[in-house]
């Protein structure tokens, strides 16, 4: 369910966690600290939800083991 609305590539969260980083550095800038909180809120969402998104995407490889056929 959570699997269908993230994205599969890497560009969002990348460009989620740079844009957290420029909205808090302009936070500093500018003195408010509402905007260095949601800067750091953004950050730590990419790193959040990267993750996440990697193992729901994620190809299992089949275990390891003896491959035995199997008699009919």
């Amino acid at each position: 369910m959570l699997g269908a609305i993230l994205p599969e590539d890497l560009g969002p969260y990348a460009a989620l966690m740079v844009g957290g980083f420029v909205v808090g550095a302009a936070g500093h800038l500018f003195r408010l600290r509402w905007m260095v909180a949601v800067g750091i809120l953004m950050i730590f969402a990419a790193t959040l939800l990267l993750p996440i998104a990697i193992n729901l995407f994620e190809e299992r490889p089949e275990p390891p083991g003896p491959r035995v056929p199997q008699p009919y």
